[in-house]
């Protein structure tokens, strides 16, 4: 059986660490058909948006695909091809497992976090307001008005909402996803004693979800406490689940305790399409350079095969990419214990490296 996925290569660094990613999927034997998709902003140049709709076609009808990363301009430019990819498909969870393996940079050794972050509302939903924009004028007006609070005129305007529907699903995914793998807490963060008709709402109906699963223990955080507890004593929790803002940027913080963002995967998630991506970003400056490592897009490689079934073969990819990160040799300048070490490998090297353990 062959599976149908769509393979979005994306620009900056995308191309080079996709190609690698296909060559260890692969490698493992699992039949893949590539339905190769390009968008970002080589794309945008050439064809007006860097999210042609034969992309979004293609996912809907393999229901499965995997990015590389694709730019998105600062300040400025296009909205975000992720956002925009999560919104158009209804990808309303974030999946984002931060594991520790032997041999990686980093201070903590103890760490097995899964963020489940929600994915389509909050202050990501993209309701905005451009400064000195007549219908800002207007809102903030109506606001001052019916807040009794004072909003200067030269202000952006970002509206945050978050509703009892998107929380119960993303607490709901999150709880389910605790039983399926055997875990035995669900964290849900926030910051509910500022914002309490946001967040407070986010906390209330996390609540209510989590008395359906009595088997798995719950508690709640406030997000700058539970920054500082990921830091001093990440052993302490399991699932994290959080509203989009959040859930972006704690999903940082834990990469940063198992070595970085070349280790951090992602699976965006629906009822029925899932894309798997990894988090960091596409650093064009080191496009073509076969410099980055492909680590963490090859682990949501695990993550898809995993979704699609194909247990063993995960199971085998991730046992090959443990193995090259505890031996040290076969790994980019990022895993080396100083940046400067000639004996780092490119980007291709650590596909020929995991794909010739997978081969056998």
């Amino acid at each position: 059986m062959a599976y149908d996925v769509t393979l979005i290569p994306g620009d900056g660094v995308g191309p080079e660490i996709s190609e690698a990613v296909v060559r260890v999927i692969e490698a493992t034997g699992v039949k893949v058909n590539w339905d190769v998709q390009n968008a970002g902003i080589d794309v945008y140049e050439d064809e007006g948006t860097p999210l042609p709709d034969r992309v979004i076609n293609s996912i809907k009808k393999n229901k499965i695909a995997i990015k590389g990363p694709v730019t998105t301009p600062v300040g400025t430019g296009f909205r975000s091809i992720n956002v925009a990819l999560r919104q158009e498909l209804d990808l309303y969870s974030c999946l984002r497992p931060c594991k520790y393996y032997k041999g990686s940079r980093t201070h903590y050794k103890n760490v097995d976090l899964v963020i489940v972050r929600e994915n389509t509302e909050d202050l990501y939903a993209g309701v905005e307001f451009k400064k000195d924009d007549p219908k800002t004028f207007e809102l903030i007006e109506h606001i001052n008005a019916l807040s009794g609070k004072t909003i200067r005129i030269d202000s952006g305007v970002s509206i945050k909402p978050i509703s009892v529907y998107g929380t119960e699903r993303i607490v709901r995914f999150a709880f389910e996803y605790a039983k399926k793998n055997n875990r035995k807490k669900v964290t849900a963060v926030h910051k509910a004693n500022i914002m309490k008709f946001s967040d407070g709402l986010f906390l209330e109906v996390a609540r209510e979800v989590a008395k359906s699963y009595p088997e798995v223990e719950f508690e709640d955080r406030i997000v700058d406490n539970m920054c500082m507890q990921l830091v001093q004593k990440p052993e302490l929790y399991d699932v994290l689940v959080l509203p989009n803002l959040y859930g972006d940027i704690v999903s940082d913080l834990a990469a940063g305790l198992i070595g970085g963002l070349g280790l951090a995967p992602g699976a965006n998630l629906g009822d029925d399409i899932a894309v798997f991506e990894a988090t960091h970003g596409s650093a064009p400056k080191y496009k073509g350079l076969n410099k980055i490592n492909p680590m963490a897009m090859m682990l949501s490689g695990v993550l898809m095969l995993n979704h699609m079934g194909e247990k063993e073969a995960a199971k085998r990819l991730d046992s090959a990419i443990e193995k090259i990160i505890e031996e040290g040799k076969y790994v980019t300048y990022d895993m080396k214990a100083s940046p400067d070490d000639t004996t780092a490998v490119g980007t291709s090297e650590v596909a020929d490296a995991i794909s010739q353990i997978l081969r056998g």
